[in-house]
């Protein structure tokens, strides 16, 4: 089959992918960026296509730093000093030739070449020839650049990822799982999804996935979480979607709602609930019997959530926009309160290509003040004897442990819940799910439940 050729006769899945590079250089997210092209070409491209221009652009994205390493070292001028045009199509030229060996090199290396020639660096052509032709020698030769002797920064170039990040990985871990850390944010993740239980079985969700020869597997620590095969097309044409039999929810984020032990008639605030994984499964946990309050500051991600709860045939979810910092309206109205507070996310960085080049100290410095209000308010929300979730998608002990730690310095008359006995074994910890994705197969979480102490007297 020919492969797929813009209007410029060039590779179409390359020169979406690059368009994807610039767009992040310039500020977008790279899924957004990405959708957008697919919007534009996606009736140009098939699957295997879209995998392609998928793992090219997100792959390039993630080993950016290990890719300017390389120009660092076969290039007259330091990655930093390219013109970025330039420096983005290395790194896509450089990533085929390191990362895809089912690419020939002289492919990745000739439409590298063709692209410059034809979008706008046709005088730099033979700069791209040559660094990325350079860049094979000394792979040929076994000359790779040498990495930092600096325990920090040779992790950091490795792996790809800030220095500051691979310091702390440093400080929280031991040195080889920190490593395995590292390597598992350049892998793409496997997806999951969690079985609709108000509409169908998980038994039932395998038998018509397995009538397409696609078996999904069970997953031991999610009762109603079933892996998905590796290469899946688009969801949405998956048996079962239309119908609101499954969602997609990574294992580790279907463990937090049933900590909050939502019942039938309960009224639940979730506070930052868009894009509303754990919202729905709220709501079938809850035989979709209930009010669920569900609260964020974008509209845009509230109205996926609606649709996303239509699709799934639940109709217990009221939507409000708002800012979860200030909900007096709803103070002492709550059974349940959820509190998935916005994170640094490093738990995902898998699933976020562009997340480590985003995130600074200083960020996440101010996403802990966020936190700490968010959880101030979420206290006023809950009615006496009811139930408090906090949970992130990050590892970081200061936007987890410390948190915890601080409010109940703060509030002595509210304490944390056990975990169940499933949940203390797979974790390690009696109260606090503390999940890492080299020990446990999954993204990084941490949730916590909390109670108010009643029966405390001054």
């Amino acid at each position: 089959m020919a492969k797929p050729r813009s209007s410029t006769g060039v590779s179409l899945p390359r020169l979406v992918a690059w368009k994807v590079l610039r767009s992040v250089a310039a500020g977008a997210f790279a899924d957004v960026a990405l959708a957008r092209e697919f919007r534009r070409h996606g009736h140009q491209l098939g699957p295997a296509d879209r995998a392609l221009t998928m793992e090219l652009a997100y792959g390039s994205v993630r080993q950016r730093r290990l890719l300017d390493h390389w120009l660092d070292h076969c290039g007259a001028l330091p990655a930093q000093q390219q013109p970025p045009m330039l420096r983005w199509l290395l790194h896509l030229g450089l990533y085929q030739l390191l990362f895809m060996h089912s690419i020939p090199e002289a492919v990745a290396v000739s439409s590298s070449v063709e692209l410059a020639k034809v979008h706008g660096l046709g005088r730099l052509a033979s700069v791209v020839n040559g660094l990325l032709r350079a860049a094979l020698r000394c792979r040929q030769q076994q000359e790779e650049p040498p990495l930092p002797q600096q325990a920090t920064a040779h992790l950091a170039v490795q792996h790809s990822l800030p220095d500051w990040l691979t310091a702390l990985l440093l400080q929280w871990l031991p040195e080889a799982e920190a490593v395995d850390f590292a390597a598992l944010a350049n892998r793409p993740p496997r997806l999951d999804v969690r079985v609709n239980r108000l509409r169908t079985s998980v038994a039932e969700v395998q038998a018509a996935w397995a009538a397409v020869d696609q078996p999904l597997l069970p997953i031991a620590m999610a009762p109603q979480g079933l892996q998905l095969p590796q290469g899946v097309g688009a969801m949405a044409q998956q048996p079962g979607y239309s119908t609101g039999q499954w969602s997609v929810q990574d294992r580790a984020a279907q463990l937090v709602a049933p900590l909050l032990q939502p019942r039938p008639g309960h009224v639940v605030v979730d506070m930052c609930a868009a894009p509303g994984g754990k919202t729905t499964h709220m709501a079938e946990l809850m035989d979709d019997h209930g009010q669920i309050i569900a609260i964020d500051r974008s509209a845009a991600r509230l109205r996926r959530l609606q649709r996303n709860a239509q699709r799934l045939g639940l109709r217990s979810i009221r939507i409000q926009c708002a800012d979860a910092r200030d909900l007096s309206h709803l103070h002492g109205c709550a059974d349940r309160v959820l509190l998935d507070a916005p994170c640094s996310g490093l738990g995902t960085l898998a699933r976020h290509a562009c997340a480590r080049w985003r995130l600074s100290p200083a960020a996440i410095g101010e996403l802990q003040a966020l936190q700490q209000q968010l959880l101030n308010e979420a206290l006023q929300l809950v009615r006496p004897g009811g139930r408090l979730v906090y949970a992130t998608c990050t590892v970081h002990p200061g936007e987890n442990q410390a948190q915890i730690d601080a409010l109940l310095h703060h509030h002595p008359h509210w304490r944390q819940c056990l975990l169940p006995e499933a949940l203390q074994r797979l974790c390690g910890h009696n109260t606090q799910l503390r999940l890492w994705p080299q020990r446990h197969g999954c993204d990084g979480f941490f949730a916590v439940a909390l109670e108010s102490v009643t029966d405390v007297h001054p």
